[in-house]
């Protein structure tokens, strides 16, 4: 993989991508709360006609815009994973959020210039919060910078995962281990919860069984405000990660989460 270097078009790209939320966020809306057709994937996740047609839609405008760059999305076929520009793309993340009503699901977006984040949005279509994050820059929420807390110990630290249900004997076994250690845990949120810890409302997402598309754009987003976002191990997170996810406020709760877990 080639090295990555801040390309020049990231502010075009930045708007772009805001666009392509805007369009998620309107289409979301026209179904949340509605009738819908859930199936079952075959990782028995639920997928609905509101995933499957906002990807589509997205797919298309970055297809017209940008004919070159590749997309990896959730419920479509991916195409040129190999070009240097990567969008990564989770129409809905948190669909059983979404098909139960529950409003705290969201678009999620991400830019990859050689194989690294260099934008992410996270969009949260019924409460109108958007974060982003572009690499080497602050994050923003609606617009404005955001910042992680100030928290350094888990001792004071909140926790948030989505659900436990999908953790494996070990993960359960990890997850008891850090959340004993902190002051709160609490469950759901999705792509929510990274928000909230981007703007400094909780401290600590624990996740397992993640895909690139869950968490690409995340990246950016939590680093730009702050925080430090890595696998279970403290390795950098990319396309061929394992999809276990630590996110802290700071390097320093960060060490000592890592601690806690090995």
């Amino acid at each position: 993989m080639q090295s990555s270097t801040t390309p020049p078009e990231t502010e075009m790209l930045a708007r772009f991508a805001n666009g392509l939320a805007n369009v998620a966020d309107a289409m979301a809306m026209t179904y949340f709360r509605k009738p819908l057709d859930v199936e079952q994937k075959a990782d028995l996740s639920p997928v609905t006609q509101a995933d499957r047609a906002i990807e589509a839609a997205m797919r298309e405008s970055i297809l017209k815009e940008f004919p070159a760059h590749g997309i990896l999305g959730e419920e479509h076929e991916d195409a040129r994973l190999d070009a240097q520009y990567l969008w990564v793309l989770d129409p809905i993340d948190g669909t059983k959020s979404f098909v139960s009503g529950m409003p705290t699901f969201g678009t999620l977006i991400a830019c990859l210039f050689n194989g690294t984040p260099e934008l992410g949005i996270i969009s949260i279509p019924p409460t109108g919060e958007r974060w982003m994050g572009r690499r080497g820059e602050p994050s923003t929420f609606n617009g404005e910078p955001c910042r992680t807390s100030g928290r350094h110990r888990l001792a004071d630290a909140i926790l948030y995962t989505t659900t436990p249900d999908t953790f494996d004997t070990e993960g359960r076994a990890q997850f008891e281990a850090l959340s004993s250690k902190v002051a709160m845990r609490r469950f759901g949120g999705d792509c929510y919860g990274y928000g909230l810890l981007a703007s400094g409302h909780i401290d600590l997402v624990f996740e397992m069984n993640l895909h690139p598309y869950d968490y690409m754009a995340l990246i950016p987003v939590i680093e730009g405000a702050g925080g430090v976002m890595t696998d279970w191990k403290g390795e950098r997170l990319g396309l061929h990660s394992e999809g276990q996810v630590l996110a802290a406020a700071n390097a320093a709760l960060h060490a000592e989460a890592l601690a806690a877990l090995s």
